[in-house]
C-alpha cells in the first residue's frame, strides 16, 4: 500500500505546486496590468490639464515695470540752456542746436 501512495503523493505535490505557481503568475500579470492602467490614466490626466482652454488657466503675472529715469525735466534743461545763452556761455548756433536736440527736431 505504501507504494501506491507515493505516486499519488508525488502527483499531488507536483499538481499543487503547478497550481500555486500559475496562480502567482496570474496575480503578477493582473498587478502589472493595473499598474499600466493607472499610469495611462495619470498620463491622460496630465495631457488633459495641458490642453485645457486658456480661460481656465491663471495668466502669468505681468513683469514689473521699470522705474522711470529720474533726471532733469525738459523744461529744466531748456531753462538751463537759456541761462547759459543769456550769460554768453553759448553762442546762438549752440543754443539753437541744443534746443533742437532737446525738442527732438
Amino acid at each position: 500500500m505504501l507504494r501506491r501512495r507515493r505516486p499519488l503523493l508525488r502527483a499531488a505535490a507536483v499538481g499543487g505546486t503547478a497550481y500555486a505557481v500559475g496562480r502567482r503568475g496570474g496575480r503578477q500579470r493582473e498587478e502589472q496590468a493595473n499598474a499600466e492602467a493607472d499610469q495611462d490614466q495619470r498620463i491622460a490626466d496630465l495631457e488633459q490639464q495641458q490642453a485645457a482652454p486658456a480661460q481656465y488657466q491663471q495668466p502669468p503675472p505681468p513683469p514689473p515695470q521699470p522705474a522711470p529715469a529720474q533726471g532733469p525735466s525738459m523744461l529744466d534743461q531748456l531753462n538751463q540752456l537759456n541761462d547759459l545763452h543769456q550769460q554768453g556761455a553759448l553762442s546762438d548756433e549752440e543754443f539753437t542746436a541744443g534746443k533742437a536736440k532737446l525738442l527732438g527736431s
